[in-house]
């Protein structure tokens, strides 16, 4: 196995504006050989998310920036090919944060165990992953929604969005998706169950949001900031909780805008935004999982994957996702 070919998609340039194919590069190596208390792991599905395009921006964020020549980060599910570890044995299926690669040796402390038994295996970076965890506990301990509250959020047919919507119902909010197509839209009416929609596009959503929740809105869930947040401040009730989970309209952004200006909006409603992290709810996050994943066995909590096959088509498909060409999920299938 020495002599056989490891291939990572790296940073090549940093991007200005929308990424372009050019800012990725493949590069070459061995596959490595694990050490004492490593694994090697192949890449079964990569994940491909938004806040990836933060990470290859300069500047001050809540992680270190990547630099030209670097890996893209991200993480993966993976199978164990090669154990050198007493925890873990060969078959057994992983995630781990390797970042855009095929194969990697690694710390068994690296890893975390994927319970085939919650789903198929592609939903621990999804729905069971990530993005589900993201949408359980923004939603929940920063949104803390209550029956009868009005529940608006972004990008709502997306991998995070989606589920928060449903969570939403689940708790007896009252839910508006936003979203940036019909099709969208239709999906995360008919399918998802939100009560109502609003196309972005086409649709002037301060005034939708005005003639749908003539009480104002409770919680917002926002993922996108822009035009969409401020609309949202324009709309909200008394005492209302802001969860800030992602600011997609702004990552190919050269210059962030500045703004919201309008928090008179909080002052005059006495609300609150809140920024978070789903990291700083490690502790919680296998009993969430395990909610989320019996929401699903008992049909309460639907998920779409997009999946693209072929480790080459990352960087297209990355482009694609800040576009809004993805619907659902973005997965990477890499191996069987």
């Amino acid at each position: 196995m020495s002599d056989a070919i490891n291939r990572a998609w790296t940073m090549a340039s940093r991007p200005t504006g929308e990424p372009k194919q050019e800012n990725f590069a493949v590069e070459e190596s061995p596959i490595p050989s694990p050490k004492h208390g490593e694994l090697l792991i192949r890449t079964l599905f990569m994940s491909l998310d938004p806040y990836m395009r933060g990470r290859m921006r300069p500047g001050p964020s809540y992680a270190t920036p990547l630099q030209p020549g670097d890996i893209m980060t991200g993480e993966v599910v993976a199978r164990v090919e090669q154990s050198k570890s007493s925890n873990y044995t060969v078959g057994d299926i992983v995630r781990s944060s390797i970042g855009w690669r095929e194969w990697a040796a690694v710390s068994d402390h690296s890893v975390k165990r994927v319970d085939p038994s919650l789903g198929p295996v592609s939903t621990a970076v999804g729905v069971l992953g990530m993005p589900g965890l993201t949408a359980y506990h923004g939603l929940l301990d920063i949104g803390q929604p209550k029956a009868g509250d009005t529940l608006v959020v972004s990008a709502a047919s997306g991998a995070v969005g989606a589920v928060v919507g449903q969570i939403g119902k689940i708790n007896g909010c009252n839910v508006i998706g936003v979203a940036g197509s019909d099709k969208k839209c239709n999906y995360v009416k008919n399918d998802l169950g939100f009560d109502y929609t609003i196309n972005y596009k086409t649709q002037e959503v301060s005034s939708e949001l005005k003639r749908l929740s003539p009480n104002g809105v409770d919680v917002y869930f926002d993922n996108v900031g822009g035009p969409v947040l401020d609309a949202v401040l324009d709309n909200l009730a008394f005492k209302a909780r802001i969860a800030i989970c992602g600011q997609i309209s702004q990552y190919n952004s050269d210059d962030i805008p500045l703004g919201p200006r309008n928090m008179w909006a909080l002052l005059r409603t006495q609300s609150r935004a809140e920024g978070f992290l789903v990291y700083a709810f490690e502790q919680q996050h296998e009993i969430s999982r395990a909610r989320l994943a019996g929401w699903i066995k008992e049909g309460l909590l639907k998920y779409k994957e997009d999946i693209v096959d072929g480790f080459e088509k990352a960087p297209e498909a990355f482009i694609g996702l800040l576009r809004g060409d993805n619907f659902g999920k973005l997965l990477i299938k890499v191996s069987d």
